[in-house]
């Protein structure tokens, strides 16, 4: 089963900047074994990785993209803000989250968990849309380099491939 993408792009709303550049990218059946989600997104240079659930507040991180894939469950995830999108996101699923998009968890199946990850294992910055930190953040979103691989493939494709053009 091949996974299919779906992209989405955010506008900065004034609270949450979103990525001026990058969509997020949703991998709809990334992985059949979710149970090796943290070794291969590992082995494909994003690391720093962790297992939980998602906040259920609206947060995003200015200093790193980062990779969410269900490995349990399902839930409802809202991307780019109050304004964003609700997206369903279940076992096997996968999200590439461009630095800057804001993310919150609005509903989830009791079992529900996800592992993340970020690029060269980048320790992430935790923004909340706070006026105080914005400015810093919008400088630190533009200087976040392209990942070098793509998380899930291990290759350019599908990830850069967006991202690039």
């Amino acid at each position: 089963m091949e996974a299919k993408t779906q992209t989405y792009f955010f506008q900065d709303d004034g609270r949450i900047p979103n990525h001026p550049d990058f969509p997020l990218v949703v991998y709809q059946n990334a992985l059949k074994d979710t149970g090796e989600a943290e070794r291969i997104v590992n082995r494909h240079g994003w690391s720093n990785s962790w297992s939980g659930s998602v906040f259920p507040y609206h947060h995003y991180h200015s200093n790193t993209h980062e990779v969410l894939i269900a490995v349990r469950g399902e839930a409802m995830i809202q991307f780019g803000g109050e304004k964003g999108s609700a997206i369903p996101f279940k076992s096997g699923d996968a999200v590439v989250i461009p630095a800057g998009v804001g993310h919150k968890k609005i509903s989830a199946s009791p079992d529900f968990m996800v592992i993340g990850a970020y690029p060269g294992g980048v320790q992430y910055d935790l923004k909340t849309g706070e006026p105080d930190e914005r400015e810093e953040a919008l400088k630190q979103i533009k200087q976040v380099s392209l990942p070098a691989s793509d998380p899930v493939t291990g290759r350019r494709a599908p990830l850069l491939a967006i991202w690039v053009n």
